[in-house]
């Protein structure tokens, strides 16, 4: 079974040795080992390692995604639509990463159903080689304000609607509704 390690930037440049050592252990890929945006630094462990980096939080924009390129910074991409200016900026750094051989999977951010299915959409593009970080609805909702709501089958997939238009699911206004705080209307001029 494919393992991968996301440190969570949790180490410094002074631990190159200790993370060389993990390519003992044959991992798909490290995420995110070191401080988010230090490309220069990822790149020299990068330099270091066997293991593919997979950079994540230093990534927030098709530029960056260039930059990580160009340095060897990382070899395998965590998309997060949500972190890169939504889903223009998404396809850009798909096609880039699709037309250069680079791995791409996409993660979450605790988004509603609205924003699963969009990441569910962007992840069945075929630059998305590896499996995603996307969960069913009751993972982080008692109640989703979609329907139907997100579900993981046995084997950890989630389906692609590809029956209905959109993405998949409908608003449930009636659950917004109910969870709206506060309303404020802004009209022009």
């Amino acid at each position: 079974v494919p393992l991968m390690a996301d440190a969570n930037a949790g180490y410094a440049p002074g631990d190159v040795d200790h993370l060389a050592g993990l390519d003992d252990l044959g991992l798909l890929m490290l995420e995110q080992p070191l401080e988010a945006g230090d490309l220069l630094r990822h790149a020299d462990l990068q330099h270091r390692l066997d293991t593919p980096l997979c950079l994540d939080e230093s990534l927030t924009s098709p530029e960056r995604v260039e930059d990580m390129l160009r340095l060897d910074a990382g070899r395998i991409v965590n998309l997060k639509p949500g972190r890169v200016g939504g889903f223009g900026p998404s396809l850009r750094i798909h096609d880039l990463c699709r037309d250069r051989g680079v791995p791409l999977w996409c993660g979450g951010m605790l988004e509603s159903g609205v924003g699963r299915g969009h990441n569910v959409a962007l992840a069945s593009l075929p630059g998305f080689v590896l499996p995603g970080d996307l969960s069913a609805s009751r993972r982080y909702w008692d109640e989703d304000v979609v329907a139907p709501e997100w579900e993981v089958d046995a084997e950890s997939r989630v389906t692609v609607p590809s029956d209905r238009p959109g993405i998949g699911v409908e608003v449930r206004r009636d659950r917004v509704e109910a969870l709206t705080a506060r309303r404020e209307a802004l009209t022009s001029g």
